[in-house]
């Protein structure tokens, strides 16, 4: 059986409301799905296995075929205040695709989103062609833009089949 895709990438957030300002408003993503009523119950918890979960979603599109669920658990861990740091086990982040990286930076600034840095780019390598730079959403939760200003197939499939065929094995990598 084949993996199709990916249904959604979900975050945790403070505020859902707040959130949906900001991925709505200001990244400008489409709602796919109002934000739901309050959910619980022992199906609930046992599901996404949180002891006495207690959460609220809405779904926003990203491009045709992706869509971001926001959460909000009303029990958060109250000394939860801020995300993981990106080098942490588990880390991740959202990068969003873009036609015109610099274009965008411009306008998401004029909307007061701060950047890390500059856009950064790779000329060779994996990721030759890539455009790149990092910012945070109102929780602090990272979040990337790209453009792919060019891409060579080819040299990226041997590249990738040179790896599989020399990387190591999986007994050598178990603890």
């Amino acid at each position: 059986m084949t993996i199709r895709g990916v249904h959604h990438t979900a975050i945790i957030v403070r505020d859902l409301d707040r959130s949906i300002y900001f991925y709505h408003d200001v990244l400008g993503l489409e709602l796919s799905q109002e934000p739901s009523d309050w959910m619980e119950g022992e199906a609930l918890a046992r599901g996404t296995g949180v002891p006495g979960a207690r959460l609220r979603n809405a779904l926003l599109r990203i491009g045709s075929d992706a869509t971001l669920e926001l959460l909000e658990y009303a029990n958060r861990p109250a000394d939860n205040d801020r995300p993981i740091q990106q080098n942490y086990l588990g880390a991740m982040h959202i990068a969003l695709r873009v036609d015109d990286i610099t274009a965008k930076k411009a306008e998401l600034e004029r909307h007061g989103v701060e950047f890390l840095a500059e856009v950064n780019g790779f000329d060779d390598g994996a990721l030759a062609g890539w455009r790149w730079v990092y910012f945070h959403d109102p929780d602090g939760i990272s979040l990337e833009l790209v453009e792919v200003a060019y891409s060579n197939e080819y040299e990226r499939r041997l590249r990738i089949e040179e790896y599989l065929a020399t990387r190591p094995s999986l007994e050598a990598l178990v603890d």
